[in-house]
């Protein structure tokens, strides 16, 4: 059996913090793992900057209220479920991820969790376990699951390396020169070639 690995913002979604940085006006929150490999260091950068500024969770998920999933994105996940099993290995949080998964139909998610104050204020957050994407394709490995991944970011880098086959999709020119062996593709009609091209069955789009 195949199974899609897929990262979530940037990949089917917009980015969470971008949307927020230019519904704030907070310029800083725009970086993402495009610019921060560490994740660590970006998300107490963001949670400093969200302290500083008096911002709650409240704050953020009304934002993300607005939101919906890239052009083409929901149309992508059917199509990629009629012909693999699909997980979305994120860096997201639960607490972030409902109004647009609903609007993916709720394909499996595995992420992370914030942590708020009896005020509503996002003071920590909790990761599933380190390294939680390449971890899962470990898993998924070890139940005979053949992955193919495709992610935009440096934090979708080890999954990629660790899955059968990794696809760069939406990727920033740093990220794509840096991992050549990866191919890179930019619109969901190629990803689709991609997956089909990664697969060790004869599908059809």
């Amino acid at each position: 059996m195949e199974i899609a690995c897929l990262d979530l913002e940037g990949v089917l979604v917009p980015e969470i913090w971008i949307a927020f940085a230019e519904a704030t006006g907070i310029e800083s929150l725009r970086a993402t793992t495009r610019d921060i490999p560490d994740y660590d260091v970006l998300m107490k950068q963001r949670l400093r900057i969200l302290d500083e500024h008096g911002l709650k969770l409240a704050d953020i998920q009304k934002v993300i209220a607005t939101l919906k999933p890239l052009e083409g994105a929901p149309e992508f996940v059917d199509w990629l479920r009629e012909r693999f099993q699909v997980v979305i290995l994120s860096d997201t949080f639960y607490e972030f991820s409902q109004p647009l998964m609903r609007q993916l139909g709720f394909p499996t998610l595995l992420c992370h969790r914030l942590i708020t104050d009896e005020n509503d204020r996002v003071v920590d957050y909790q990761l599933r376990q380190k390294d939680p994407k390449r971890q899962s394709v470990i898993a998924l490995k070890s139940l005979y699951y053949r992955v193919i991944a495709a992610g935009d970011s440096y934090n979708d880098t080890t999954m990629l390396s660790e899955a059968h086959a990794g696809i760069l999709f939406h990727a920033p020119d740093n990220v794509i020169a840096e991992f050549p062996q990866f191919p890179a593709v930019h619109t969901f009609d190629e990803l689709r070639q991609e997956f089909l091209k990664a697969s060790n069955r004869k599908l059809t789009l």
